[in-house]
């Protein structure tokens, strides 16, 4: 008779038992996984397709301010001049007419939205729209260039901490190369590069750019941590105990003493896609970015720099709410994500 043993629940199944218990971690993780849905929904081409489309009147104002705005603005417009210009131009008296002539061509040529739920720019696109699909635009190239960036410094701690020696001294050198030069620099100059140089025919289009240079540069970091973590758990008992039954080096390193660090590649994977979403705002911001065709949350808030002198403060209010909802529900999520995993609280 086989008797049914109780088994103790997985190190997967525990973290999660701790997130749930966690009620600011699982409000972050509802809000991240909404923004995931929004980009998923953008990318199928069902939110945020048409933000180039001029559906509103230049810098229409948001719903909030709404009809007032747009009524005054209206009847600055329609107001008469105080001054009587007859004698100085002989026009003046058809200038009104010729005016409200315009406005009805206007009128029948294309109905603008005088007001739009979030705003418009200085074209008249939605903001709403713009920010949904600068959304996308962001979070993609965040998480991508987090996935490229923790891939490498992940192999290459592991490598650098398992088998140490040459190879050890190898991937130190390497690392010491790239962390000699400071961080924006090496940034704006492989953004150069890809802008102006050779590489700039390769990839003229698209996200992979931003991608490939954020990657490229912020992969030091983690390779240090992993490293360090390899250093520490390669002579353990469990390792030594896998080597004794003949499990290979690869085997040692992948699917022994992996599950062990994962909590660090995992945090370091968030952490490095917060920092990857503001350091692409800030390319985008600086023209290095995401190529013009396309929005970003960056490009918004550059465009928006010029529309404050006009007192036009709508569209960096909502890049601006967007960006600062998604990065700071994904930090207390990383937060959250680090406490439960902590191989200490098991």
């Amino acid at each position: 008779m086989q008797l049914d043993l109780p088994r103790s629940p997985g190190v997967w199944r525990q973290a999660w038992t701790r997130l749930r218990a966690d009620r600011v971690g699982m409000v972050s993780l509802w809000i991240v996984m909404a923004f995931f849905l929004m980009v998923l929904l953008t990318q199928l081409g069902m939110l945020g397709a048409h933000w180039q489309r001029e559906v509103g009147e230049p810098f229409a104002p948001p719903h909030l301010l709404g009809a007032q705005a747009a009524e005054q603005t209206a009847a600055a417009e329609k107001a008469p001049p105080n001054v009587d210009l007859s004698d100085v131009d002989p026009l003046a008296p058809r200038y009104r007419e010729w005016q409200e002539r315009a406005a009805q061509v206007k009128t029948v040529v294309e109905q603008r939205a005088p007001t739009l739920i979030l705003g418009g720019d200085r074209l008249g696109r939605d903001v709403l729209d713009k920010a949904i699909k600068g959304a996308q635009v962001s979070i993609l190239v965040g998480i991508a260039a987090a996935l490229l960036a923790t891939l490498i410094g992940t192999v290459l701690g592991a490598l650098g901490g398992y088998f140490g020696g040459r190879v050890g001294d190898l991937l130190e050198w390497v690392y010491n190369v790239f962390t000699s030069v400071p961080y924006i620099l090496l940034i704006f100059a492989l953004a150069a590069v890809f802008k102006s140089g050779p590489l700039g025919k390769t990839f003229d289009n698209g996200i992979m750019p931003v991608v490939i240079i954020l990657g490229a540069v912020g992969w030091t970091g983690i390779y240090w941590l992993v490293r360090a973590e390899y250093i520490k758990h390669r002579s353990r008992e469990y390792v030594r105990a896998a080597q004794a039954i003949g499990a290979g080096h690869v085997q040692r390193m992948l699917r022994h003493i992996l599950p062990n660090v994962s909590h660090v590649v995992l945090v370091q994977l968030s952490l490095h896609a917060v920092g990857f979403i503001k350091a692409e705002v800030i390319l985008s911001f600086l023209g290095l970015g995401v190529p013009i065709d396309m929005v970003s949350w960056g490009t918004m808030l550059a465009e928006a720099q010029t529309e404050l002198v006009l007192g036009k403060w709508w569209q960096l209010a909502a890049a601006t709410a967007f960006m600062a909802t998604f990065v700071t529900a994904f930090a207390l999520l990383t937060d959250a994500l680090r406490d439960a995993m902590d191989p200490k609280l098991r």
